[in-house]
């Protein structure tokens, strides 16, 4: 597997924790960016393409973010190499999919990724641990600095940055977060608040972005558009709005613990506990739902025995092109389910201090 020694050296590397991390997973900054010398990418040849690929990626291996970072030609990774790296967050589901001329280049701690020829010529993103956006927004920026002096970028007085779909015109930014709400999913909540995040301009995604599904009770949440406001407006808005969710979520966890809600909710959370440490088979779908519960057993400090970080990597690396990766070879969904359970048991019976 051509991305497999790639993610034994990530594996290796310590999960972070970030602030407010209990609910916020991890905060994003991503930014959309045409070339103004070039022709879009829905209207570029493949000729084209293949010249602002080139370009595009020398210009960015010397940058000192990227410059120890990987390059991948998506051309020559086959399907599953192209879904690992859609499981860690580092290209979409667009992008693995579409053909011709294609990339991203990604930082060696894989916090700064940039796609190139995907629907614009560059999606620029940062990613930080826990509510971080300021952080996400500054590392980016830099390197959005750099870049927009050397390549030259579409841009409009009017319009802002111009894109190929007009709802990233204007700033052409995205600042999202991964929000783990448990509470709110169980206290039946949850619909009620999305409906008011309607109303103010935020929009609510699944697990791996725009068109996906929400599992393991984590949201992505997300600024709606891009024109007409700010890059500071827009952050101040998600901030505001994932403070306020947080705020939310944590009361409907303490709402869990009153009366004889307290017993129901200790009962999923250790059954949840008792089947991750013993299971010998298990889907991910199911491996989210229960590693969500234990999570929420953590935050509510019912004697759950292992660390927050833990989870996280384990809801990484159980994800389906991870285990093939790791095996070196394609797996059926029933051989992908027996060697996720046991990744998952040897992970968890270990003593805590050698995790």
């Amino acid at each position: 597997m051509k991305l497999k020694e790639f993610l034994r050296k990530r594996l290796k590397q310590n999960v972070e924790k970030g602030p407010k991390s209990d609910v916020v997973i991890s905060s994003r900054i991503r930014l959309a960016r045409n070339l103004n010398s070039k022709i879009f990418p829905w209207r570029a040849n493949s000729t084209i393409l293949e010249s602002i690929w080139k370009n595009i990626k020398d210009i960015l291996k010397k940058q000192k973010e990227l410059a120890n970072g990987e390059v991948f030609y998506l051309p020559n990774l086959n399907t599953l190499d192209r879904q690992l790296l859609v499981e860690r967050h580092l290209i979409s589901h667009e992008h693995a999919k579409n053909n011709g001329p294609r990339g991203a280049v990604v930082s060696n701690d894989e916090k700064i990724s940039v796609m190139v020829n995907e629907e614009d010529h560059l999606r620029l993103a940062s990613i930080t641990h826990g509510l971080d956006l300021a952080s996400a927004s500054k590392s980016i920026d830099s390197l959005d600095d750099k870049l927009s002096q050397e390549l030259g970028y579409a841009f409009s007085d009017n319009w802002g940055f111009l894109t190929a779909c007009p709802t990233n015109a204007g700033t052409g930014m995205r600042a999202s977060c991964l929000v783990h709400l448990p509470g709110l999913m169980m206290t039946d909540k949850i619909e009620p608040m999305l409906a008011e995040l309607s109303k103010l301009g935020v929009a609510v995604r699944g697990f791996y972005g725009e068109g996906t599904q929400v599992i393991g009770d984590i949201f992505q949440i997300t600024n709606a558009s891009t024109l007409g406001r700010s890059e500071s407006e827009i952050l101040q808005t998600i901030e505001r709005v994932v403070n306020g969710i947080i705020s939310y979520e944590k009361t409907s966890r303490q709402e869990l613990l009153e009366g004889k809600k307290r017993i129901v909710t200790m009962d999923k959370i250790f059954r949840a506990a008792a089947t991750l440490m013993s299971a010998h088979t298990i889907d991910y779908k199911e491996t989210m739902i229960l590693i969500s519960r234990a999570r929420l057993g953590i935050s509510l400090g019912m004697g759950i025995p292992w660390k927050e970080e833990i989870l996280n990597s384990l809801m990484i690396i159980t994800q389906p092109a991870h285990l093939q990766e790791l095996m070196g070879k394609n797996l059926n969904s029933e051989d992908r389910d027996i060697i996720r359970a046991k990744i998952i048991r040897d992970k968890l019976n270990k003593p805590q201090s050698k995790q």
